[in-house]
């Protein structure tokens, strides 16, 4: 059995938003409300993509007609799970639980050495 980091992503819409900094701080304080009573060791960050003309990092979130959708990543150690996708399962089994009508994907999944687990 290994321990994995997951890494998932999620697509957070907020309504009544008049910019795309003020979608950004509403999606990650929602998520951190959502998450934190029941998964609290949940780290909540915004999704960087690279810009296609010039290439430097920028945040996926869009506002359009005062609606914003914001790109989140929730990350989670799992500890002794059989392998990857089973590693996947049970994030995607704890963070759904505590983020219901939101849609998850796999961004990532890491094999955590020995020395990274005491974090």
């Amino acid at each position: 059995m290994s321990d994995y980091r997951v890494t998932l992503e999620a697509g957070w819409t907020v309504k009544d938003v008049e910019s795309v900094q003020d979608a950004i701080g509403i999606a990650v304080s929602e998520a951190g409300k959502r998450l934190h009573p029941s998964a609290k060791f949940v780290d909540v960050d915004v999704m960087n993509m690279p810009c296609p003309y010039c290439g430097k990092e920028i945040n996926t979130a869009l506002v359009i007609a005062r609606t914003g959708l914001v790109g989140l990543l929730l990350s989670m150690k799992v500890f002794k799970a059989e392998n990857p996708e089973h590693a996947v399962h049970i994030a995607k089994s704890v963070i759904g639980r505590a983020l219901r009508d939101v849609s998850l994907s796999t961004y990532s999944v890491e094999l955590i050495e020995g020395d990274e687990i005491a974090e």
